[in-house]
């Protein structure tokens, strides 16, 4: 399976222990093909470097954590224009679409609304741990 992870599920396994951090080491540990670009590695570097945040995670632990995604990710670029939500959303779609992704995992409850885009099953991280197993 080709999979997105929205920033949001990637921020969470950066600063927790929890199920968005056991999806991630689960696609990598299997066939699975998770799905990056340059606009999703942006928005996390900045949400990353906010005071919030790095209460949670050091930039040590965010380097380490960057260099262990890129690792087994394929990046794509990002090239479509997709106009749905008009913000960072967006850029998650675009990523799928041209990353030919199977999946986006997300917690976000405006993009779960969708279900699919473009034949792409939008889905929240238990629903991701279920199917790749």
């Amino acid at each position: 399976m080709r999979v997105v992870l929205d920033t949001n599920v990637l921020v969470s396994a950066l600063i927790s222990r929890g199920k968005p951090r056991t999806l991630l080491r689960l696609i990598k540990a299997k066939d699975h093909s998770l799905i990056i670009s340059h606009p999703i590695l942006e928005e996390l570097s900045r949400i990353a470097s906010n005071d919030k945040i790095a209460r949670y995670a050091s930039t040590e632990d965010y380097t380490e954590f960057l260099k262990n995604l890129l690792e087994k990710s394929s990046l794509v670029r990002a090239k479509s224009k997709v106009h749905v939500f008009n913000d960072a959303d967006d850029r998650i779609l675009s990523t799928a679409r041209d990353g030919k992704a199977d999946m986006i995992v997300t917690g976000d409850k405006h993009m779960l609304g969708l279900k699919t885009f473009r034949h792409i099953k939008i889905i929240t991280v238990d629903q991701a741990l279920l199917t790749l197993r």
